[in-house]
């Protein structure tokens, strides 16, 4: 197996709001991240596979470059995260932004890639990284 990372950037702005706490209890938990706020993100995608003895790929990547701009980089990039639509409904912290990215490529990545997602890593700041492997 030989492990492909592609990295890829967006800038985006969210609020850690849970809808079901009212304004204190959403303060004391997220603090000053209750407000609207920004980062520049860098997107880290892994994925697996066997090198193809006609290309020597793994996967093409160009490729897997059109699927995650397609995917998830033309959803998030200039955009709220807490409007986004694949995450309606969730707490927009970077760990369900990991997951949510990670739904949103699986199936594509091994139905048009020939090759099986690995990692979904998100640095939301040099000092906060996030890193989601899959069930």
């Amino acid at each position: 197996m030989v492990y492909i990372t592609r990295r890829e950037r967006f800038s985006s702005a969210h609020k850690l709001e849970n809808k079901n706490f009212n304004k204190e209890e959403n303060t004391n938990i997220f603090g000053s991240c209750y407000n609207m706020h920004g980062h520049n993100y860098e997107l880290f995608v892994t994925v697996k596979g066997k090198v193809d003895k006609e290309t020597g790929f793994v996967t093409n990547l160009k490729d897997l470059k059109k699927i995650l701009k397609s995917y998830v980089i033309s959803k998030l990039d200039h955009q709220f995260i807490n409007d986004v639509s694949f995450m309606k409904g969730k707490i927009a912290s970077t760990e369900n932004v990991c997951i949510a990215i990670w739904n949103e490529l699986e199936k594509p990545i091994k139905n048009k890639l020939n090759c099986k997602l690995f990692c979904v890593k998100v640095l939301e700041t040099e000092n906060n990284i996030f890193e989601y492997f899959g069930k």
